[in-house]
């Protein structure tokens, strides 16, 4: 699955990258996501802005189901602390 990554660049410097694609064969551009920075083949280096959170997530690997592990043992001790207070609720559970 492919993520997407909204980011907003101002039009003109939207309107010269695809000037120099349309002119130039095998163009590409170099996405830093670290960095936020997109680099033209000629060395220019174009700041953009990312959500912080979203950044996070994406150089770490995370999905949903792995933003939710990282919070393992709070989720643990949580459910331990249920069961302590409420232990008639989980005898029907084993």
């Amino acid at each position: 699955k492919n993520s997407i990554l909204p980011i907003s660049l101002d039009k003109d410097i939207i309107d010269n990258l695809f000037a120099a694609l349309y002119s130039t064969k095998g163009y590409q551009l170099t996405v830093d996501l670290a960095q936020q920075t997109v680099t033209t083949p000629d060395g220019d280096a174009i700041e953009f802005e990312v959500d912080t959170f979203r950044k996070h997530c994406l150089l770490n690997g995370l999905d949903d189901i792995g933003i939710t592990l990282q919070s393992t043992d709070a989720i643990r001790q949580y459910e331990q602390r249920w069961r302590a207070k409420s232990p008639w609720l989980f005898d029907a559970i084993n």
